[in-house]
């Protein structure tokens, strides 16, 4: 049993490096290259967090263990939110907390850890009459994210995009760097693709060779699958502060990054778990 769970440290861990010094890394140089806004970026940084989570929810729900997957998500979800606010708090930004687009994504975000804890304290089962309405959620999460960051950031957007423009009058001709991001990102997946089919072994012999609960599996993954938002939360606002006295920029980009993985956690992650379950 010493020599599996080794092996699950080990997978678990190739993971989250992966996520954090290749994926991470990769998707912040790509959405630089673009000029992209802070809020597009903490989005991209979102997907890209989320990709360990969906790693496992696939694994564990190809390998039977739906229980270890919804365990998985509600502590990813928790631990991420309990790192933003360390981040913010460390980083001294919770003024930022006065502007209502940020109240309004932090109020999503406390529902995204409320649906999964009712689920578990209910003990509801996850089927696929769950999917149809995770996925509504999703859009509708989607459609006042973007809307309340319209009526209440919009000075910050103004003054971002005038940087962006002149930022990107020197960062032209540079196609080239996008292509080799893109190359990158698709080895990534790969690479991550192939230690999934590992750990998805290992999994499963802890589970049904030693018994091993699903719920501890779970909380175990969900400790380890959040361990690159804690990184992008804190490059994302120091990354911002040589431009932005107030810093709000790196807080919109930290918000949007928890906002974005936990809904993809919860809703399309989890939903993709429970089609993966039902087929397999």
């Amino acid at each position: 049993m010493f020599f599996e769970i080794a092996k699950f440290m080990l997978y678990s861990g190739l993971v989250v490096l992966i996520a954090k010094y290749i994926l991470v890394i990769t998707l912040r140089k790509l959405a630089e290259n673009l000029n992209l806004k802070p809020k597009t970026v903490g989005d991209i940084a979102g997907y890209a967090t989320s990709m360990p989570e969906l790693l496992t929810i696939t694994v564990s729900s190809m390998n039977g263990l739906m229980g270890s997957s919804i365990f998985n998500i509600l502590s990813s979800n928790i631990i991420n939110f309990i790192q933003y606010m360390a981040s913010i708090l460390l980083n001294k930004n919770r003024k930022a907390f006065n502007n209502r687009a940020i109240k309004t994504d932090i109020i999503l975000v406390f529902i995204t850890i409320l649906i999964p804890l009712i689920l578990v304290w209910k003990d509801i089962e996850m089927n696929l009459i769950i999917v149809p309405a995770f996925l509504i959620l999703f859009a509708l999460f989607l459609y006042l994210n973007n809307n309340v960051h319209k009526l209440y950031l919009q000075k910050e957007d103004k003054e971002i995009e005038e940087q962006i423009q002149k930022e990107g009058e020197k960062e032209k001709g540079n196609t080239r760097r996008t292509a080799l991001y893109i190359v990158i990102l698709l080895g990534t997946g790969i690479l991550l693709y192939v230690i999934g089919e590992l750990l998805g072994d290992t999994l499963n012999n802890l589970c049904y060779q030693f018994n091993m609960s699903q719920v501890i599996i779970g909380i175990l993954l969900g400790f380890i699958t959040s361990i690159p938002e804690l990184i992008t939360f804190f490059e994302s606002q120091r990354h911002y502060k040589n431009r932005d006295s107030n810093n709000m920029l790196g807080v919109v980009e930290a918000t949007n990054n928890l906002l974005t993985s936990n809904m993809l956690n919860l809703f399309m992650i989890q939903s993709i778990g429970i089609l993966i379950y039902a087929i397999f």
